[in-house]
C-alpha cells in the first residue's frame, strides 16, 4: 500500500502511564477465563486444594504444547502452586462465573462446595469445565508487575461444544457465533 497523502493524525492517543485508561485498553481485548490449581501433600498425610482464577491465559504452541498465564507478582497463590509437580488448569465454562469470582476471592473458601477432579500427581479440575489440562511449570519471565508463566500440557480434555466464560471490559460474558452473510 503507498500512500500518497500524509495519514490523518492520531491526536486522541491517552500516555500509556495513565494506568486507568491502560486497564480500560486492556479490558477491550477480551480472554478466557481458566482455574488454576494443585494438590499439595502435607509431609503429615494431609493434602490441601490451592487454586485461583486467571484471565490473561492464551494458548503459545503446538510443538511444544505450552500455554500462558500471567500472574501478579503480589500473588501469594502462586507460589504454592509453583512449586507443585503438576497443576490443572480448567477453561471456564460459560455458566460459571459465579464459580469463577470464588476462586478469585478469599484463599480459604475457594474450594468450598466444589467437587472438583484430579490425577495421582496432582492436577486439580473444577468440574464441568470446557477443557481440562495436566500441565508442568515450563518457564516463568519477569514481565513488570506480573510474571509470565509458560506451562507445558502433559495431558488433557475438551469438548469444544462446551461454551466457554470470556473476560471482555471488566465482565463476564458468553460467545456468540456470527451468521455468515448470504
Amino acid at each position: 500500500m503507498s500512500l500518497d497523502s500524509a495519514l490523518p493524525v492520531a491526536d486522541d492517543l491517552a500516555p500509556a502511564t495513565d494506568s486507568a485508561v491502560l486497564k480500560r485498553a486492556y479490558s477491550c481485548f477480551p480472554s478466557g477465563v481458566v482455574a488454576v490449581a494443585c494438590r499439595i501433600d502435607g509431609p503429615d498425610g494431609t493434602s490441601a486444594l490451592v487454586g485461583m482464577a486467571a484471565s490473561a491465559f492464551t494458548t503459545v504452541s503446538l510443538d511444544p504444547p505450552l500455554v500462558s498465564l500471567c500472574v501478579q507478582n503480589t500473588s501469594t497463590t502462586w507460589p504454592r502452586l509453583r512449586s507443585a509437580p503438576a497443576i490443572g488448569v480448567s477453561v471456564f465454562s460459560r455458566d460459571q462465573s459465579d464459580l469463577c469470582r470464588q476462586l478469585a476471592g478469599p484463599s480459604d473458601a475457594r474450594f468450598t462446595g466444589i467437587t472438583p477432579s484430579g490425577t495421582d500427581d496432582g492436577s486439580v479440575f473444577i468440574p464441568d469445565a470446557a477443557a481440562a489440562l495436566s500441565c508442568s511449570l515450563h518457564n516463568e519471565i519477569p514481565a513488570g508487575d506480573h510474571t509470565l508463566v509458560l506451562l507445558r500440557i502433559e495431558a488433557l480434555r475438551c469438548d469444544p461444544g462446551v461454551e466457554p466464560l470470556v473476560f471482555h471490559a471488566s465482565t463476564f460474558r458468553s460467545l456468540e457465533a456470527l451468521r455468515e452473510r448470504s
